[in-house]
């Protein structure tokens, strides 16, 4: 006889013959079936804890899963206690006891065509365990904080269970079920799964977060994604205007971009106005939030992965936390070590997306080193137990805590000279060296800078002509951009800034003027544009006599920048910096034909000596 349930819940009594309790829906699965569990915090736990109670379990079962959360249960020693095989296209938490003990095939695909490969039968799906909120006065129940692939899953099952909770929000959106797509009805009374990040301390990682938080532009629409530095960064986006959300999860991060009218969604392209996600993962507070709120639009993970509608949206961000990289670009998200941590997700869609979007911005972050700091992420090469997830025709821009590198369009050896400048100091000159052997860079290129990047170097300012220029410390990969900048310089400004007829910059000229030690030499460049399209339109550098302590310096200004008043603010730049490292002044030999040099000494530090004899005028400032 069919056990019904005594709930007395007034929104379940037209559907009695619906309701059972967990024992009873899991008893009518069937040997060998692939059974379907529901993702993230709205993973259905009863049900799961019925099942792996049964005193005599089906045959044969497997499980099938994108990802949970606090859904298996664990022995005290950590070790997975679940009774069935599982397949899971995510390696988190639940799983990786149960990955190493050899009771999960983990499947690397891009989760957004899941719902593709279960519609054809390729991964198939005859049971799907599911949780809801109660049902309306029509019928339907709400997928709550997950819709992501449930709706695929429900199409191909035979037999669909739910679990109906009074504390799952309603959510908007393409995020209903009528209830007649049920089988059983289960009851439960418990909070939804909350899941809590504690926030990430860490100087490096809030350096990384504070690196993407910088060249997030205001009305860029973003995506989040799972990695912790994605979250961390929006606590830096507090003073943009008009930011939008279209992303595969949600968390309590965009909890205080709301509060502060940051996140109004006002310049999206699609669903302008609304929040667009597939699942939810925080606290009671965003599920509130979330219940019957029309701002919030919960859709299946392959609209929401959909390439077009991702490549249309305004300034689309994606941010994609990876493991390690190699010097070609190649980058691995869900392997380390030779085990399978996390897993592909919809990266790849995202990321690829955000590259056509109009001012788009596909971001790939990470640490530079593991937590114990013995191994760089940066390799040469990807190790044996490490897959290309992400490819280098893919990759765009790079950040880990000691600075920013853009690699799309890039040859190898500009991908390696930026990549090794983003490694952690201890590891340049290895990484440099296997470059070298390698063939990525040239014999006689040099490594000099074994520091961290200065981001607080960095100084955006507007000249005297309204257009707006950065001016950064000089880095070796800005060989070719300098490079660029001296073919644009006439005869006559060659030769006052090297006192010679010179026609080109060898490789080893070329260094000298951006691969510096930034201890007794030191370099700006002042660059126009979005990072990933950069002209350099000026450098300024200084070369410190230890004897005097002073620093002989010089300048190449872009002739369409010069009188803008570019110069000025670069030798305002580098005084600033030099007084930090007490210098006492700059020196320059100057030829006397070069009217716009004197004056800028004239403009510059209050004290100025300039001498002059037959062949050049020599000026000393000081501080």
């Amino acid at each position: 006889m069919k056990f019904r349930s005594t709930s007395k819940n007034p929104h379940l009594k037209p559907y009695a013959s619906k309701v059972c309790d967990a024992a009873h829906a899991v008893a009518q699965i069937r040997n060998g079936e692939h059974v379907f569990v529901g993702t993230g915090c709205a993973a259905p736990s009863a049900l799961i804890q019925a099942l792996e109670s049964m005193p005599s379990p089906p045959a044969d079962v497997e499980l099938v899963h994108f990802f949970t959360v606090k859904a298996f249960a664990h022995d005290d020693a950590g070790r997975s206690t679940t009774r069935f095989r599982h397949r899971s296209f995510f390696v988190s938490n639940d799983m990786r006891a149960a990955v190493k003990q050899g009771l999960v095939d983990y499947v690397p695909i891009s989760v957004a065509r899941v719902p593709e490969m279960m519609a054809l039968g390729r991964i198939p799906v005859n049971v799907a365990l599911i949780q809801v909120s109660l049902p309306d006065a029509f019928g339907y129940v709400s997928l709550g904080v997950s819709v992501d692939i449930i709706p695929a899953a429900i199409a191909r099952a035979r037999l669909v269970i739910a679990e109906v909770n009074p504390a799952m929000p309603r959510s908007m959106g393409d995020s209903t079920v009528h209830i007649s797509r049920i089988d059983h009805l289960v009851l439960v009374n418990t909070p939804v799964t909350e899941f809590e990040r504690t926030p990430v301390q860490e100087d490096n990682v809030q350096r990384i977060a504070r690196y993407i938080a910088g060249i997030i532009d205001d009305g860029s629409t973003l995506q989040i994604g799972l990695g912790q530095v994605a979250h961390e960064a929006l606590q830096y986006l507090t003073d943009r205007k008009d930011l939008g959300v279209h992303s595969d999860l949600i968390s309590d991060a965009i909890l205080p971009l709301l509060a502060n009218g940051n996140l109004t969604g006002a310049r999206k392209t699609s669903k302008p106005f609304k929040i667009v996600a597939s699942l939810a993962m925080g606290s009671r507070e965003l599920y509130d939030l979330m219940d019957g709120n029309p701002l919030f639009s919960m859709e299946p993970m392959d609209a929401v992965c959909n390439p077009t509608t991702i490549a249309a949206q305004h300034k689309m961000v994606a941010i994609a936390q990876a493991y390690s990289i190699d010097l070609t670009g190649q980058v691995c998200i869900d392997q380390f070590g030779g085990e399978f941590y996390s897993g592909i997700g919809s990266q790849g869609e995202f990321l690829r997306g955000a590259s056509r979007s109009p001012g788009g911005k596909p971001i790939v972050c990470m640490t530079s080193t593991t937590e114990d700091g013995l191994q760089s992420r940066i390799r040469p090469s990807l190790l044996a137990g490490e897959a290309a997830t992400i490819a280098r025709t893919d990759v765009h821009y790079v950040v880990t805590e000691y600075g920013i590198a853009y690699l799309f369009g890039k040859s190898i050896r500009q991908r390696a000279t930026a990549l090794i400048e983003l490694a952690h100091p201890q590891f340049r000159p290895e990484l440099f060296a296997q470059a070298q052997a390698l063939g990525y860079l040239s014999a006689d290129q040099t490594l000099q800078n074994l520091r961290a990047y200065p981001v607080e170097d960095e100084l955006t300012i507007t000249l005297k002509d309204q257009r707006t220029v950065l001016l950064r410390p000089a880095l070796s990969s800005d060989a070719q951009g300098i490079r660029d900048l001296f073919h644009h310089l006439s005869e006559a400004d060659v030769y006052t800034r090297f006192f010679r007829h010179v026609r080109g910059l060898s490789n080893a000229e070329v260094q000298r003027l951006c691969n510096l030690n930034y201890e007794n030499e030191v370099a700006f460049v002042a660059t126009a544009g979005p990072r990933e399209d950069s002209q350099i339109v000026a450098q300024s550098c200084y070369f410190i006599n230890p004897t005097t302590n002073l620093a002989d310096t010089a300048f190449m200004v872009h002739p369409d920048w010069q009188g803008s008043g570019l110069g000025t603010a670069l030798q305002d730049c580098m005084v600033q910096h030099a007084k930090k490292r007490g210098l006492r002044g700059f020196v320059a030999d100057v030829l006397p034909g070069n009217t716009r040099m004197l004056s800028l000494a004239r403009n510059g530090p209050a004290t100025v000596q300039m001498e002059k004899d037959s062949d050049s005028v020599h000026i000393t400032q000081l501080f």
